[in-house]
């Protein structure tokens, strides 16, 4: 008797989680039917795309065997801005709001893995790093569920170090290109906010970050616009930048010129950078 309830407990189980609703189910169609396109386009011979005069054409197609996946070598990390991980990912499936991540972490530390990690989010937006003016093209987003001004919970904390393990292996991601969604859109952005523990991240190798500075001597001719953009620093609005560098390396948020121990831990990261 006990085996026959048991029985009909797994039977019911089963045909309820089937059953249990789906909230996303209708955007994940629209998912589906996008990736079937590009996989469609990617099938397909290339074609002539070069029109000249000049222009032999050949008698057949030659395709080269050796070719493979395009695949990132930057992250950059964000806050959601918003109140609650259910906003957020009804944000990124909207499509009229044009805007996604590869990646959500609620505060529980539930991860969404939204997107192919080879395929292009719009995450990064008008944003530059180095000579780097196409920041999604190149990088996986990561938003962190945070209203823009509250601490990163430990769940959170701990299923981001695990991604970031597993993408940093898996596509050989150099430590200096873990990154702030504010650190490469200055003008823009103060993702993630100040409370964001990067000096522990670059402790696990994600991130660069600096070590004692009392004994460091900046040079009298030390230019802190040049040492911003050695590090990555979009300069062109210096004071954006230098706002940037002020949350990611100091924690805080703050305008104004750098102060002198603030300029001393700038050239002690350019070193590194170097």
């Amino acid at each position: 008797m006990k085996a026959i309830l048991l029985y009909a407990i797994i039977i019911i189980s089963i045909y309820f989680s089937a059953c249990a609703p789906k909230p996303y189910a209708e955007t994940n169609k629209v998912y589906k039917k996008k990736a079937s396109e590009f996989a469609s386009i990617i099938r397909e011979e290339p074609e002539d795309s070069v029109v000249a005069d000049s222009l032999k054409k050949p008698p057949y197609w030659v395709g080269t065997v050796n070719f493979g996946m395009r695949k990132p070598n930057m992250v950059i990390i964000h806050h959601t801005a918003q109140n609650s991980c259910d906003q957020t990912l009804n944000t990124f499936t909207l499509e009229r709001t044009q805007v996604s991540a590869h990646y959500v972490i609620c505060k529980d530390g539930t991860l969404h893995h939204m997107l192919n990690d080879y395929l292009r989010a719009w995450h990064a937006g008008a944003a530059k790093w180095g000579s780097n003016t196409d920041v999604n093209s190149s990088s996986i987003g990561i938003e962190i569920d945070n209203n823009g001004t509250d601490s990163f919970s430990v769940a959170q904390i701990n299923t981001l170090l695990g991604l970031l393990a597993s993408l940093k292996k898996t596509y050989t991601i150099p430590a200096m290109n873990f990154i702030g969604h504010g650190d490469v859109a200055p003008t823009r952005k103060n993702d993630p906010n100040v409370t964001f523990p990067w000096k522990m991240l670059s402790e696990k190798g994600y991130g660069l970050w600096y070590g004692d500075t009392t004994g460091v001597v900046v040079p009298a001719d030390f230019n802190s616009k040049y040492a911003l953009r050695i590090i990555g620093y979009d300069v062109s609005k210096e004071a954006a930048a230098v706002q940037s560098f002020r949350r990611h390396f100091i924690g805080e948020e703050r305008a104004g010129e750098l102060t002198e121990p603030e300029k001393k831990v700038l050239y002690a990261l350019m070193a590194r950078y170097l």
